[in-house]
């Protein structure tokens, strides 16, 4: 199965196969929030442990799928070798960490509130959080699939897959960690699923966009590979490990964290 998705993929234009590996990424999100269909709440134990899962996916990704390749295929010895994954890793923390102090919008937990002050009303303002979060996730899949229609020999369609399929896993459980709180707070079962799925759309455009840029500026490459994995690594750490601490179910998440790591690493070792 997963050498015919490869062969369809090396059959198209790769910014048109960056587009639909993020819709898969996106439906798995939408699966996720489709839960609330059927249930209005979720153990927070479950939740907890399936977002400690989410946060070793994403850095496991952020490594093997990213750092690792933007190291690999840049130019030079010693420093001179790391200094493209450095700059773009810390470009892409700030990027995030920009984004995060201007853009208004409301922590999982309901209980932070982040960005300038705005009047648009919580549900919005989670929504935006996790659509926030979702941007280099989808650029991630996008630069990886934009190095192949470059030709850059690191960059293949199976490692961009395989990070496409890590990244859907993940997704799963935040669609579900934003559409159950809004069920909560009263929400029709309909608009929590709505909004849930919502925050994921921002991912084909993401991909689009990295695809393109890195296939019209190859070199820029091993820094958009870097830039994606710092980004991850700044919502992994800022929103998304922090959120399965609220309610002292640590060694369930971190066991999920571990878990995570493994699935993502097996994942790209053995398929990418």
């Amino acid at each position: 199965m997963f050498d015919q998705i490869i062969a369809y993929f090396e059959k198209i234009d790769p910014v048109l196969a960056a587009f639909y590996a993020t819709l898969f990424t996106w439906f798995l999100t939408a699966l996720g929030a489709s839960f609330v269909l059927f249930f209005k709440n979720m153990n927070r134990v479950v939740l907890d442990g399936m977002l400690g899962f989410t946060g070793g996916v994403m850095i496991a990704a952020s490594f093997w799928s990213l750092l690792a390749p933007a190291i690999e295929m840049s130019k030079g010895e010693g420093f001179d070798k790391v200094i493209p994954a450095s700059v773009g890793f810390a470009l892409g923390a700030l990027f995030i960490f920009g984004l995060d102090k201007v853009l208004p919008h409301l922590h999982i937990n309901f209980k932070e509130t982040e960005g300038v002050k705005s009047p648009w009303q919580r549900t919005t303002l989670l929504v935006l959080a996790i659509t926030l979060h979702n941007i280099p996730e989808g650029l991630a899949v996008g630069v990886l699939f934009g190095g192949v229609a470059a030709g850059i020999p690191e960059a293949s369609i199976a490692g961009a897959v395989t990070l496409a399929i890590g990244i859907g896993i993940q997704n799963f459980p935040e669609g579900i960690a934003v559409a159950m709180p809004l069920r909560r707070m009263g929400m029709s079962r309909w608009k929590s699923f709505m909004y849930g799925q919502s925050s994921a759309l921002v991912e084909p455009i993401a991909a689009v966009v990295g695809a393109v840029a890195v296939t019209f500026f190859t070199p820029i490459l091993p820094y958009a590979l870097a830039f994606a994995a710092g980004a991850m690594i700044f919502v992994v750490v800022e929103e998304v490990i922090p959120e399965t601490q609220q309610d002292k179910n640590t060694d369930i998440a971190t066991l999920g964290f571990i878990a995570g790591f493994i699935v993502m690493m097996v994942l790209d070792v053995a398929l990418g």
